[in-house]
């Protein structure tokens, strides 16, 4: 008995793991790869049959990362890369995560913590533009906010920004809201899902709760409460680390998830919908996170936000304005010379 249960356990790893035949597979390139988000985030791209080449970079200890990973029994082809080979890490690359920045540090608010990754992705951006203008890219660092405007406009200066593929990754938004909103309802969170529009910091996070599926029917102050968690959900993190760490696992996990969804739309899947943070006219704002379809091209429809309850539209408006000033600032920055 035992014998055949490792066979049938070993066989579900099997198709799990390793099962490529007819699927299309791509090359990831991870910028950061080495850091706190970056190594979970590999981890798991390692373990996906959606990738068939990992390229690692970052400016210390990813050859020694990409040396572990390799050690995974999957047919994903890892290699790290160091400072001056971000060129050869970005060749082919047909999707990039970019992960780097500066961790937060105790007492340190978005505007310090802003200026201190916003340098890193505008040099970042810089070399992205000029070695694989024609990738996707999908922007973790933090605040997303702030750093997706100033990756997005070094693009623009060299002339081949694409709106459809520098996307903010929000996911993690909407993986807490169903965690929490299940939480409330007694629900499995896993088939819990909940839009979370807006941006990805503080007052700017909106889960719109009306939308979600299955229909959750909360009185407002429920409402209130687990909007305002979710707009503390870093900060929680952080405390609980006694400040000495901040948001790692989930941002990985959540970079991850996302990054499936992008490859199933990539070799041709249909009706692939993320929330991502992407530049658009759906509100005043230009750029503005809220579900979108994926295709083969990145964005291939923005779906816009919906209908949205009175309490939903009235946070909505209390959010622009410290989104578009987030925007203003990223922007305002990317014009400085380097």
């Amino acid at each position: 008995m035992l014998t055949n249960m490792t066979q049938v356990l070993r066989g579900r790893i099997i198709s799990r793991g390793f099962a490529t035949t007819g699927q299309k597979c791509a090359k990831v390139t991870v910028v950061g790869a080495s850091g706190a988000i970056g190594q979970p985030l590999c981890l798991m791209l390692k373990g996906s049959p959606l990738v068939s080449q990992l390229s690692l970079y970052d400016i210390l200890h990813s050859p020694g990362v990409a040396a572990d990973l390799s050690h995974i029994n999957t047919s994903c082809k890892v290699k790290g890369y160091g400072p001056g080979e971000l060129p050869t890490a970005l060749k082919d690359a047909e999707f990039v995560l970019v992960a780097a920045g500066a961790p937060r540090k105790a007492g340190q608010s978005m505007r310090d913590q802003f200026v201190a990754t916003s340098r890193i992705i505008k040099d970042l951006a810089v070399s992205c533009a000029r070695e694989n203008p024609n990738a996707i890219y999908g922007i973790i660092s933090h605040p997303i906010i702030s750093s997706v405007p100033v990756f997005s406009e070094m693009f623009v200066k060299a002339g081949v920004f694409n709106d459809k593929k520098i996307l903010g990754i929000t996911k993690l938004g909407g993986i807490r809201a169903s965690t929490f909103l299940a939480e409330e309802a007694k629900l499995n969170p896993s088939e819990v899902y909940c839009p979370v529009i807006g941006g990805h910091a503080g007052i700017t996070i909106l889960p719109v709760i009306s939308q979600s599926k299955p229909q959750v029917q909360m009185n407002s102050e429920r409402t209130k409460k687990l909007t305002q968690r979710l707009r503390d959900a870093s900060t929680e993190i952080f405390e609980a680390k006694f400040g000495t760490g901040a948001v790692t696992l989930s941002m990985a996990y959540a970079g991850a998830q996302f990054t499936f969804s992008l490859l199933k739309a990539l070799k041709g899947e249909k009706n692939i919908i993320e929330c991502c943070y992407v530049r658009s006219d759906i509100t005043s704002a230009k750029y503005f996170s809220n579900p979108v379809l994926l295709g083969p091209n990145g964005v291939e429809k923005n779906l816009g936000i919906g209908k949205l309850s009175d309490y939903e539209e009235e946070q909505l408006q209390l959010a622009l304005p410290e989104l578009k000033r987030s925007i203003e600032e990223g922007e305002a920055f990317a014009a400085q010379k380097i």
